[in-house]
């Protein structure tokens, strides 16, 4: 008898979970598109560059919390709200869990 051979097994995309600082941004920029708001009015009245917040909301750059405080202020949010936003993104997410040893 011949030797069985399985058909090879495709592995299942499944998308990275996004980092913090991505689902921040996310949510951040969501917001202020929501508002109808410019990145340059919403970047003068937190006191940061037109430029360092659109790095925020792309994720690129890790915000401090008294950076988050004032962009989320200046989108009448609190830190509060942006995070339970947050979360509820993050926990939307299916996928792998990867826990650090």
């Amino acid at each position: 008898m011949g030797e069985v051979i399985g058909f090879p097994q495709r592995e299942r995309q499944v998308e990275p979970e996004p980092l913090w600082r991505e689902a921040v941004g996310h949510e951040l920029r969501t917001e202020r598109q929501r508002q109808e708001r410019t990145l340059a009015d919403v970047a003068e009245d937190a006191g940061v560059s037109t430029q360092y917040l659109s790095e925020i909301e792309r994720g690129r750059k890790e915000p401090s919390s008294e950076v988050l405080r004032a962009v989320a202020g200046a989108l009448d949010l609190r830190l509060v709200d942006l995070t339970i936003r947050v979360a509820r993104t993050l926990s939307r997410v299916r996928g792998p869990v990867c826990l650090a040893a």
